[in-house]
């Protein structure tokens, strides 16, 4: 174990939130409290590394600590049983250390200001990117603090990690939404096609996740369209035929990224060409495109249906395994850090055999930042539209278990921090 480095933390939370983001921040202030000799206060940074820089800060420690002192759990689990960012959200992007030293400077600074030594983010591929800018910058500064990243992202899309915390809950959500569609759809004999627009700019895990119901009960949809796979608009027609003679309710699930072989979305345009801060192009209307689509075909009944933010907020629907491996990753960066990790980011370590079985390592932050996991080729079968047994047999551990949640007057309670 590396000397002990004491002072305070900071966490902050990054990009697009989840259903059990908060589970993993409640991993986090439950380590900081574990590590009370070293760790002073953990400070939450309102709106990730913006707020930071705005010092918008909240005392955890504070909020968190009942009258003799000592951690609330009770507030614990209605925080990890909330959905999307407690601490609020941005999306900045970091300058590079060697174009504006200026910039770390002043940050460092402010972590001197605040003793901060120990600094925690939460979140996706443009998260990294922030850890893995600060911890390069750290290398030429004489400023000792270390630096974790903690996965998060519905998209599953990390590299350096089985999986990553969001998705599980993500996917129950949408495989539940499905299936429920499906037997909604099925009523009728009039010939209809319903469309059904999942989220994913670049991998197809979520829309994957869609036909779960197809293992599990049989009642899932019939196609499925991911971002691997280049879409041809003659081919997704002929598709549409071929389930036409097995019944007249036809439903299908999109990826909101599909593109045609020449790189341009499915849905560019319904568009609005705008991008966010790490110039990705905001995507909606895929689903619209191809509703419009199928009906200049067909001439038939056909609706398409966006499901947007439930798919990253509805914790009414969260899986428990979900939930549990979120807060064993924000308490494993904790302890990570307390013990001399730096630099390094959380990863979910799937062991080999039948029984699903985990195991949490940190890997270098550097092998992970602004990578993109894909589904794998041979997830997809080979029509490319519609993924395999295989693929939906990996996912399935990461649906199972039900939340505790907290009820009021017949309502989840959440916990709102001021």
């Amino acid at each position: 174990m590396a000397n002990k480095l004491i002072g305070n933390a900071v966490v902050g939370q990054s990009g697009g939130p989840t259903a059990a983001i908060n589970a993993t921040l409640a991993g986090v202030i439950e380590g900081a409290f574990a590590h009370s000799d070293v760790i002073h206060k953990l400070y939450g940074m309102r709106n990730g590394i913006e707020g930071f820089i705005g010092e918008r800060l909240s005392d955890l420690t504070g909020i968190f600590s009942d009258e003799n002192g000592e951690l609330n759990r009770d507030l614990l689990h209605v925080l990890t049983d909330t959905p999307a960012a407690a601490l609020g959200s941005c999306r900045k992007k970091l300058p590079k250390p060697a174009e504006d030293p200026a910039f770390f400077e002043n940050l460092i600074a402010l972590f001197k200001k605040y003793d901060i030594r120990y600094f925690f983010y939460i979140g996706g591929n443009d998260s990294m990117d922030t850890v893995a800018k600060l911890t390069e910058y750290l290398k030429t500064s004489d400023y000792e603090m270390r630096v974790m990243g903690v996965p998060k992202t519905i998209d599953n899309d990390l590299a350096g990690t089985d999986h990553t915390p969001g998705f599980g809950s993500a996917a129950k959500y949408i495989a539940s939404t499905m299936q429920e569609i499906v037997r909604d759809c099925a009523v009728y004999t009039t010939k209809a096609v319903t469309i059904v627009e999942i989220m994913g700019r670049d991998a197809g895990w979520l829309t994957a996740s869609a036909g779960l119901a197809n293992l599990v009960n049989g009642g899932g949809p019939d196609y499925l369209y991911l971002p691997e796979v280049n879409f041809d608009l003659d081919s997704f027609f002929a598709d549409i035929e071929k389930a036409f003679e097995k019944h007249p309710n036809i439903v299908i699930g999109v990826s909101e990224g599909i593109r045609f072989a020449d790189g341009r979305y499915v849905g560019e345009g319904a568009q609005s060409g705008s991008t966010d801060a790490f110039g990705h192009k905001y995507l909606s209307g895929t689903g619209k495109e191809l509703e419009y689509a199928v009906k200049d075909k067909f001439g038939c009944k056909v609706r398409s249906i966006e499901l947007n933010l439930p798919q990253r907020c509805a914790a009414h629907l969260a899986s428990d395994t979900d939930l549990t491996e979120s807060h064993t990753c924000g308490r494993t960066a904790m302890d990570a850090a307390v013990s001399g990790s730096t630099g390094c980011m959380v990863a979910m370590i799937r062991e080999d055999g039948e029984e699903y079985k985990l195991r949490y390592e940190t890997s270098e932050i550097a092998k992970i930042a602004n990578a993109v996991r894909s589904v794998p080729r041979e997830f997809i079968n080979e029509s490319g539209n519609n993924v395999t047994e295989e693929c939906l047999r990996w996912i399935l551990p990461l649906i199972q278990g039900e939340a505790d949640i907290v009820y009021k007057n017949g309502l989840p309670v959440h916990f709102v921090i001021e």
